[in-house]
């Protein structure tokens, strides 16, 4: 059914659906993009949960920077939870339903859980900062009060962010459509289908989501630039690229995970297109949670040989 009555403020459409069309392709090509997202689902978890045991278990990594990296890991199984079982599901029975009350969690989780990371990127840039540019001040400046009101910081900004937008998002009303163009339930997808004036919700999306996003990038550079001063005072060429490899790994993340987001939101909602939204939403609510252990682990010699000490204890 293409159209459907006024929703989000009326109590009787509650229970309204709304269509993910998800990716536009045969029944063949559904069976081949569903085995393609298991497994990338999986390897999500299984290398997302292995760096969370690894930090838990090796005493080697009891430090603020693996304090950090664990929560990230934790985010990034939780943000990638949000979308893909879902489109899994829709891919492999083509029940591609979800209700107004599912669509508006999903929005909720998923937008939470982005501006968290958007944050705690910075929070782990700002540990960098403090390791390199003030060694000797650095268990100070990282104690483990600073390190959960880092975490509580990003936690309540992700919150405060997804809040706003959510309730502004679904208190519009969708009559044109009930077919969203996306894989799971996104802002710029949703606001597109809204018949009500959405300058105010884009605006303010624009403004918050912007904030939440520019800023801690910004923190995040001036960091690395406060970095790259440090280490270029350095004396020897092996003592700067032993500092410059603490700072590889993150820097990566950092790299895909901002351009993508900034990209996807931080634009008007005239200039959006939907197959490419899609194309760029893969890369940072699929591809970039299972990119970032395998980052961290290929790039991170402590990580490393964390990994065989574990490897050691098992063979005994």
């Amino acid at each position: 059914m293409d159209f459907i009555e006024p929703l989000g403020r009326q109590n009787q459409t509650r229970g309204t659906e709304f269509v993910l069309l998800g990716f536009s392709v045969d029944a063949k090509k559904q069976t081949l993009l569903f085995a393609l997202g298991l497994f990338v689902y999986l390897l999500t978890l299984a290398g997302n949960l292995a760096i969370i045991t690894l930090i838990r278990i090796d005493q080697c990594l009891q430090t603020p920077m693996y304090f950090l990296l664990g929560n990230l890991s934790f985010i990034e199984i939780c943000y990638t939870s949000t979308t893909v079982p879902k489109m899994l599901w829709d891919l492999l029975l083509g029940d591609k339903t979800i209700s107004f009350i599912g669509c508006a969690l999903q929005m909720y989780f998923f937008v939470t859980l982005g501006g968290t990371e958007c944050v705690l990127l910075s929070a782990m840039a700002y540990d960098r900062y403090a390791a390199i540019c003030h060694p000797l001040r650095y268990t100070l400046l990282m104690s483990q009060k600073i390190q959960w009101g880092l975490l509580a910081s990003s936690w309540a900004i992700g919150n405060f962010n997804s809040i706003i937008n959510t309730a502004l998002v679904f208190s519009l009303d969708f009559c044109h459509s009930n077919k969203i163009d996306h894989f799971f339930c996104d802002i710029p997808p949703l606001l597109q289908l809204s018949c009500s004036d959405t300058l105010v919700s884009q605006w303010v999306t624009f403004t918050i989501s912007g904030c939440v996003i520019i800023a801690p990038f910004c923190l995040t550079l001036l960091s690395y630039i406060l970095i790259v001063s440090s280490v270029l005072k350095i004396r020897t060429a092996q003592g700067r690229i032993k500092a410059f490899s603490t700072c590889a790994s993150h820097l990566t993340v950092v790299g895909i995970f901002y351009g993508t987001i900034i990209y996807t939101y931080i634009r008007p909602s005239s200039s959006h297109s939907m197959e490419q939204d899609r194309l760029v939403s893969v890369l940072y609510a699929i591809i970039t949670p299972m990119l970032n252990p395998l980052i961290y682990s290929l790039r991170n010699k402590e990580v490393q040989g964390a990994v065989r000490r574990a490897l050691n204890k098992s063979s005994w």
